[in-house]
């Protein structure tokens, strides 16, 4: 794949992002992106449409998601890619973990409005849509709604980690989430591993069955991008990379098409899947 420029960490309106589906596409095709994935927060509803809307544009777009799971107190995130979106076993888990994100942020509201900030929980939903909730459409809300001054003290006062609204998320066992995605398809990939992750953590999350590691983004400096490759290298996985586009910021222009990976990351994936399903084949 010559001429290639993927970013594999996108998200949309369908989860925390901003911009519909196709005005995303659109927006990665003025950028000189040739192909991306949205990876939504526990939500495939962008597709098959945004398959098509990206064809119609010569742009190819591989079905994602993003998922959390938890290792003891610490939260990782994993990113699935090639998935077959009308997986019902998928599907179902996916709608489950909706569901408890909507109660979550039920928990959050309740919480807030203890601390006497009168957030209502038909105020999230607006934010949110038919999209899967997160604590981003909460403070949006809540600055929206003149409660609270600025997006990032929503979390640094409130919601964050250990703030006084915090709720912990339902998530899965790494483990479970590699196996997931594997059964619908997909290839798992640790998501923006950064500077904190230990390697002793690194090393249980490979063996928990990821096939790769997102090596570029925002987060990563060039030391670690090198770093990370070299575990890719060192381990037999694959690499990937993205923008964790979502919108809304200021310097958006700037991160979209700023953080991409080249054509020969998206076909090693290419060649993981045929080879598996080679190998899936000749033992039946």
């Amino acid at each position: 794949m010559t001429n290639v420029k993927a970013d594999l960490h996108m998200h949309t309106n369908r989860s925390d992002g901003i911009f519909p589906p196709d005005e995303l596409i659109q927006k990665a095709h003025r950028k000189g992106i040739t192909t991306l994935s949205i990876t939504d927060h526990d939500s495939l509803d962008a597709f098959p449409n945004a398959v098509k809307f990206g064809a119609a544009l010569n742009v190819e777009v591989i079905p994602g998601v993003e998922l959390s799971a938890n290792v003891d107190a610490k939260e990782v995130h994993i990113l699935g890619y090639f998935l077959d979106f009308t997986n019902e076993h998928l599907l179902e888990y996916l709608k489950f973990f909706r569901e408890e994100r909507k109660k979550r942020a039920i928990r959050i509201v309740e919480k807030l409005n203890r601390l006497q900030i009168p957030l209502t929980f038909e105020s999230v939903l607006r934010k949110s849509g038919s999209g899967a909730i997160g604590r981003p459409h909460i403070a949006m809300a809540l600055v929206e709604e003149g409660l609270v001054n600025d997006y990032q003290t929503v979390f640094d006062k409130y919601i964050g980690f250990g703030c006084p609204a915090y709720e912990k998320k339902f998530n899965l066992p790494p483990v479970e989430a590699c196996a997931l995605i594997a059964s619908a398809g997909g290839l798992s990939f640790l998501a923006h591993p950064g500077r904190s992750m230990d390697d002793e953590l690194l090393k249980m999350l490979i063996k928990s069955g990821l096939d790769g590691i997102e090596v570029v983004h925002p987060s990563h400096s060039e030391n670690l991008v090198t770093h990370y490759r070299g575990i890719v290298t060192q381990y037999f996985l694959l690499e990937s990379g993205g923008s964790d586009f979502h919108g809304g910021k200021r310097n958006d222009d700037e991160i979209l098409g700023s953080f991409c990976v080249d054509g020969s990351c998206v076909d090693a994936m290419k060649r993981r899947l045929f080879n598996q399903h080679s190998s899936r084949s000749s033992l039946q």
